[in-house]
């Protein structure tokens, strides 16, 4: 097993089973952690081997990741739990705050106890965007439009993902519910004032987040860059909001990324924003013009950060979570639950 720091991109692979060239990318110094998408799956057990087999090539192991919110974003399903969107949470804390809390709760330790029990580290989970209603990718991944709301559902979600043993990631900073745009094929821009901000901020502030992924959105109040490549944005988070967990950006190879150019561009931007990781995901070509041209100067301390969250505890295996009163409990509250 390869000794090796963790570095600032997290890469993908094409296929179910790792190539030549998978490994060698994992192994590279600049790599320090692998996202899964529904293409990377075949069956509970193939990911079990899959994530054991990346896990075995270096030491401390890469993070491997997942967006595996619950409705429409499940990467994961047959075999899987599947998890409702958090608008469902929403609407029953308008019925019962006290029951969506606790339902809250036993989807995160549900979330996040099937994907340990089968080797996946973290999830970017949970979405803190406000539903302002018109935006064309949160809708029902958000849990509600108000920001009290937000924060206690997240919280208690949160607490079911440390019940289980994962961390938790709050996205997209500062908050992508209020522009209409989709930043997966366009920029989105939101004009309002820091302080008609500040409700979407408010769940960062108060909540216990061992990430944050930040927004491929302009907010032109704070800078003309987005999010993930404004040093004032990442600045604010960590100095005036005092959190000192892990900086995800969203994916790079989005179309709201291209406002700072070719990919080489976007790592190096991002990464002197104080960005700690780098997600680079269904661009194979430009991974590995990154890896062969890109030359940092890289933070020891920003790899830490990564490695904080990766589980040190061995998690139930499969056979043991059917047998967990608190899990079998959780699964009979998500059924329950109206779609």
């Amino acid at each position: 097993m390869t000794q090796l720091p963790l570095g600032p991109l997290m890469i993908d692979i094409a296929g179910t089973a790792l190539t030549e060239l998978d490994r060698q990318r994992l192994l590279h110094p600049l790599v320090g952690g692998i996202i899964l998408f529904s293409r990377n799956f075949e069956s509970p057990s193939q990911l079990a081997a899959l994530n054991a087999e990346i896990h075995a090539l270096r030491q401390p192991p890469l993070l491997i990741a997942v967006d595996h919110e619950g409705g429409r974003v499940q990467r994961f399903r047959e075999g899987f739990t599947r998890l409702p969107a958090m608008a469902t949470l929403g609407r029953l804390w308008d019925q019962n705050p006290d029951a969506a809390q606790r339902a809250a709760h036993q989807v995160g330790y549900v979330l996040a106890a099937e994907l340990l029990a089968r080797g996946v580290d973290y999830s970017f989970t949970p979405v803190l965007d406000l539903d302002y209603g018109p935006s064309r990718v949160i809708g029902d991944r958000a849990f509600h439009r108000q920001a009290a709301v937000v924060t206690a559902l997240a919280a208690a979600l949160g607490d079911g993902l440390r019940q289980a043993g994962m961390g938790s990631c709050g996205k997209h900073f500062p908050g992508h519910g209020y522009v209409i745009p989709d930043s997966h094929v366009e920029l989105p821009v939101d004009d309002r004032a820091l302080d008609a901000m500040q409700e979407d901020i408010m769940p960062y502030r108060n909540l216990a987040l061992g990430g944050v992924m930040a927004a491929h959105v302009i907010y032109e109040c704070v800078d003309c860059n987005t999010a993930v490549f404004s040093n004032k944005w990442i600045s604010y988070l960590r100095n005036d909001m005092k959190f000192d967990g892990a900086v995800f950006t969203d994916d790079l190879s989005m179309a709201g990324a291209g406002v700072v150019g070719d990919m080489l561009n976007r790592v190096d931007t991002a990464y002197r924003a104080g960005c700690d990781m780098l997600l680079v995901c269904n661009s194979p070509d430009a991974v590995g013009a990154v890896l062969e041209n890109w030359q940092p100067k890289v933070d020891p301390a920003r790899g830490k950060r990564i490695e904080a969250l990766i589980p040190t505890d061995v998690a139930p295996d499969w056979a043991s979570l059917q047998s967990d009163p608190a899990y079998q409990a959780a699964l009979q509250t998500i059924a329950q639950l109206a779609p």
